[in-house]
């Protein structure tokens, strides 16, 4: 049974906000305000959202004054998510107190909702910064993946040239590449590597 606060689409959040950053490639999808509003609006799209939701009000407002000094604290964010996904599984004690800390400095707190006969769990900030409300849905969907499924969920790719980070939301919670693309370039690397001996 997973977490009250645990959505998927939360989940999905967090790890496409670390994904923002290739160290590999050493490519940045944050680096402008712009950028920082096409996030947002991706993952918190205007109108009618599942379960409803007092924050798609919230972010419409904030997507409209984002400053240079949202940015900042949104790639900040960032490094927190990041090391939370790179080091949970090995060790989930400093990704807690990660995860603890940045809940405590965005000043997140659960709410429990009540719309069309349906009841829900959202963590809420209340601040008026972006960076706030992001950390309060990311770090505490991770909090909910770490607490219900356990840490070794959340991880880094297995890729020799890839950094990309993932949440294994799978029955069996054997995944080890971030992408089905990634899987197959190492398979295919093993193959290669088995029949072709130097």
């Amino acid at each position: 049974m997973l977490d009250a606060c645990y959505t998927a689409s939360a989940v999905q959040t967090a790890v496409d906000l670390a994904n923002t950053l290739k160290p590999i490639k050493g490519e940045d999808a944050l680096e402008t305000v712009e950028q920082l509003r096409d996030f947002l609006d991706e993952h918190f799209p205007a109108g009618p959202v599942e379960p409803p939701s007092s924050a798609a009000d919230r972010w419409a407002g904030m997507r409209q004054r984002l400053t240079r000094a949202d940015l900042a604290e949104v790639r900040a964010l960032r490094e927190t998510v990041r090391a939370v996904l790179e080091q949970a599984s090995t060790d989930p004690v400093g990704a807690a107190a990660l995860i603890n800390d940045g809940l405590r400095h965005s000043r997140a707190t659960p709410a429990l909702r009540h719309d069309h006969d349906r009841w829900w769990t959202e963590v809420t900030s209340d601040t008026d910064h972006c960076s706030a409300h992001l950390a309060a849905a990311t770090l505490s969907a991770l909090a909910s993946v770490i607490a219900t499924l356990g840490p070794t969920r959340l991880g880094v790719c297995a890729g020799p040239n890839c950094r990309a980070t993932f949440v294994d939301l799978s029955r069996n919670g054997s995944k080890q590449y971030c992408t089905r693309t990634c899987a197959h370039r190492a398979s295919v690397a093993a193959y290669r590597s088995r029949h072709n001996p130097r």
